[in-house]
């Protein structure tokens, strides 16, 4: 039994419907693509965020060990983000030398080595609010670190709490940044 010819119209209609299965397929595993790639970096901010409120935790207890440092300012320092991952030197506080100034030096410069190590660019601002420290004063505690560059929604400046003296001087690339306020 013989099949009657094709007509004119029904020519090459499989070949077409090829190409636009093709093209939703493509475009299909384009978005797949684009979720993965933004499946795969999440989880590692979400580590250096875990990591941050480690660091900044830890600081804190710090803190409260040593009331008299804070209350007198010795915990009130400068910022040690530079974008750079350059190692921090430790400090030590021996006994019977170790005073309430000392022990805060040495917690201020274990506290931004532990961020240079476990953060890229890792650093720490710790500030009293109200300047000058009191008994009362409240503590603003700064985590900074440098993210890879990403899209879009990863954009630093879309969520991170930073302190200005941080932003004005590395505006591009600006760093994440955990903000903890706390009363020690």
């Amino acid at each position: 039994m013989r099949r009657p010819a094709p007509t004119r119209f029904e020519s090459g209609t499989t070949l077409v419907e090829v190409l636009v299965s093709v093209l939703i397929l493509s475009l299909g595993m384009l978005s797949l693509s684009s979720m993965m790639a933004h499946a795969v970096q999440m989880p590692k901010l979400s580590g250096y965020r875990a990591i941050a409120a480690n660091i900044a935790a830890s600081h804190i207890e710090r803190i409260r060990a040593n009331r008299a440092g804070f209350e007198s300012g010795d915990y009130d320092t400068a910022s040690s983000y530079d974008a750079s991952f350059a190692p921090i030197a430790a400090m030590s506080c021996e006994y019977p030398d170790c005073t309430v100034s000392s022990l805060a030096t040495m917690d201020d410069a274990a506290t931004k080595q532990a961020a240079r190590l476990s953060l890229p660019a890792g650093g720490v601002l710790t500030k009293c609010d109200p300047s000058p420290c009191t008994p009362n004063s409240m503590g603003d505690i700064w985590i900074m670190w440098q993210e890879p560059q990403s899209r879009a929604w990863f954009d630093p400046m879309s969520s991170d709490i930073c302190h200005t003296s941080v932003t004005a001087a590395f505006p591009n690339p600006r760093p994440r940044c955990m903000y903890v306020r706390f009363k020690p």
